[in-house]
C-alpha cells in the first residue's frame, strides 16, 4: 500500500506562508491522484486541494482558491501544498491522501498520512 508522511507544519502569523510536504512511497505513486485535506478542532475533515498524477489537473476548495497551490514531484515521490496569505481560519491538522486511481475528485481517497499541525495566529 501507499504510505505518506506529512511535514512542514508549524506556527505562523496571519498573512504569512508555509509549505507542506508529503513524502510518499508505494508501487502506485506517480499515477494516483493525490490531495490535501484538513480538520480543524471540533470540525469535520474537509477537502483542500487535489492534483492529477501528471500534475496537469488541479482542484481547490473555494476557501483556499487563489491562496494555496498544490504540486507534485514524482521523481522525489513528494506532494506539496504551498500556502500563502494564511488566515487564522486555516488553522487545522493537514493530511495528505492518495486515491487508488488517476481521477481528480474531492472524495474517494484511500491512503492517508498522519497529519501535520498548522496554526495561524492573528
Amino acid at each position: 500500500q501507499v504510505r505518506m508522511v506529512e511535514s512542514g507544519g508549524g506556527l505562523v502569523q496571519a498573512g504569512g506562508s508555509l509549505r507542506l510536504s508529503c513524502a510518499a512511497s508505494g508501487r502506485a505513486f506517480g499515477r494516483e491522484a493525490m490531495g490535501w485535506f484538513r480538520q480543524a478542532e471540533g470540525k469535520d475533515r474537509e477537502f483542500v486541494a487535489a492534483i492529477s498524477w501528471s500534475g496537469g489537473l488541479t482542484d481547490y476548495a473555494d476557501s483556499v482558491k487563489g491562496r494555496f497551490t498544490i504540486s507534485r514531484d514524482n521523481a522525489k515521490n513528494t506532494v506539496y501544498l504551498q500556502m500563502n496569505s494564511l488566515k487564522p481560519e486555516d488553522t487545522a491538522v493537514y493530511y495528505c491522501a492518495a486515491r487508488r486511481d488517476t481521477v481528480v475528485t474531492r472524495n474517494g481517497y484511500y491512503y492517508w498520512g498522519q497529519g501535520t499541525q498548522v496554526t495561524v495566529s492573528s
